[in-house]
Parts: C-alpha cells; structure tokens; sequence
C-alpha cells in the first residue's frame, strides 16, 4: 500500500497525521459547519483548505512532499470521509433535538418525519 495510500516508510505515521489528526480536525469541522447551518459546499470548500495544512503537516515533520496531487487527493478524501459523517452526525442531532415534534432518528446519520 505505500506509494498508493502514503509515501512515509510507515502506514502508522498516515494514520497519525491523517487520519487521527486529519480526522478528528475534519469531524470538528463538519460538526461545526453543521451547529452553523452551513452547507455542504461550505463544508467542502474547508475540506480543501485541511488538506492542504495535513499535507504540510507530512512535509513538515516526516520530510513528505508538499505539491504532490496524488497524496493530495488521498488525504483530501480520507479527511472529506470523516468531515462530511460528523456533519450528517451532528445535523441528524440538531434536527430529533431541535424539532422532536416533526422529526424522529431513522438511523444515526438520518431522520424521518414522524408518523
């Protein structure tokens, strides 16, 4: 899987910046996208932008390459993954909190209206 999903000697280090750090920051995003009412373009747009700052991350404390599209695009998608579930997450909430009179939970990333 390395030179395909990571370029560092490790899978671990991946996992480190991207997905725990890359994520977690994501899941807040989204979470707070979400709490403001923002869209999912909104949502996507900040996506991009965290890309870019896991993507110094690598090259900054693991010697990855900054400019590199392809690494890019997989951290950008790992971290689009795990923002726009908190966002789904946190909106399913707000709606069965917020309006438990029209809605109830259909899932834990959904809603219906009640019946």
């Amino acid at each position: 899987m390395q030179g395909i999903l990571y370029e560092e000697p490790s899978i671990w280090q991946f996992f480190f910046v991207t997905c725990l750090l890359g994520g977690w920051a994501a899941w807040m995003t989204g979470k707070a996208s979400a709490q403001t009412w923002r869209s999912f373009i909104q949502l996507f747009a900040y996506m991009l932008g965290l890309g870019l700052g896991i993507r110094f991350i690598h090259h900054a404390l693991f010697g990855g390459t900054m400019f590199s599209l392809h690494y890019y695009i997989v951290d950008t998608i790992v971290l689009m993954i795990l923002g726009f579930v908190g966002y789904q997450y946190t909106r399913t909430n707000q709606m069965v909190t917020q309006y438990n009179w029209l809605y109830e939970r259909a899932s834990i990333l959904s809603w219906k209206p009640k019946g």
